[in-house]
């Protein structure tokens, strides 16, 4: 399994890299709405969605990200990307999910089981994570990588911290192999990144000081971008347990499906779009 899961970030890596570096807006928007499908497919199979219900939420997130990547209405350019206030609106409305309701929808414990709700949550959710990333790599691609970094060394640091030091379970009835002793793992290690990363603001396109405030809230939203990533993880481990599944599909041998992988991603790229557009200028 471990052979496996290496060969494939082998292959998948340098793939998506050559793809974030290489390919203009609208074609890096195209790549990225093909993996999100897939990814909708797999969130249409954890709400349990029948045939008729699957073919739809499915065929509306191909849909919509289609209109808004092509319909000249979207004022999607190249330059520039979509217009300011419709990425706030997408991403703020997903960001509000991610920080006031699925938080409480794992603390209460309650499984929701409501097929348009999961399908309302799934399209949303999916469809933000889809325009942050096109986004942030219209802006820069070296912007949207620094951002995804954030939850990549989260997520390695809380996996080997874990093991290492964990005692106290997180969450033992969703995922029982996450602890408290990984989370502040995932948070140490992405304070430091975090602080490494703020001589390179101005590059990035900020026009603010570099004072010792700024270095404090840049860290500040990073950490809060790592516990939604935590979140996102998981929401979809519950989502998985609800329908009895370990992954949420086969498609990455060695990995499971797109959603296994992108879990974190999802809360974490609509409120990191909205941190570069609002504070990078």
């Amino acid at each position: 399994m471990l052979k496996t899961r290496i060969i494939t970030a082998l292959v998948l890596i340098p793939l998506t890299l050559a793809a974030l570096f290489g390919l203009p807006p609208r074609a890096w928007g195209a790549v990225t709405l093909a993996v999100v499908v897939v990814a909708a497919a797999e969130w249409a199979e954890l709400a349990a969605l029948e045939k008729r219900g699957w073919l739809f939420f499915v065929g509306a997130t191909l849909f919509t990200g289609c209109v808004l990547l092509l319909d000249p209405a979207a004022g999607f350019t190249s330059e520039h990307g979509w217009p300011g206030p419709m990425v706030s609106w997408i991403c703020g409305a997903a960001t509000v999910f991610w920080l006031l309701v699925a938080p409480a929808w794992l603390v209460s414990g309650r499984r929701v089981t409501s097929r348009p709700v999961l399908a309302i949550v799934g399209w949303l959710v999916l469809i933000a994570t889809w325009v942050a990333v096109v986004a942030l790599q219209t802006r820069s691609p070296g912007v949207l990588l620094a951002m995804m970094a954030i939850v990549w060394i989260a997520d390695t640091a809380a996996y080997f911290t874990g093991r290492r030091f964990g005692r106290r379970k997180l969450a033992p009835s969703i995922s029982p192999g996450k602890t408290w002793e990984g989370v502040y793992g995932a948070l140490a290690a992405v304070a430091i990144y975090a602080l490494l990363l703020v001589p390179l603001a101005a590059a990035a396109g900020s026009t603010r000081p570099l004072d010792a405030v700024a270095a404090a809230m840049w860290v500040a939203l990073a950490l809060l971008l790592t516990g939604l990533s935590i979140i996102g993880d998981l929401f979809e481990s519950q989502l998985k347990r609800q329908r009895g599944v370990k992954d949420s599909g086969g498609i990455l041998p060695g990995h499971g499906g797109v959603l296994d992988r992108i879990d974190a991603l999802t809360a974490a790229m609509p409120p990191a779009a909205l941190i570069a557009h609002h504070l990078l200028g």
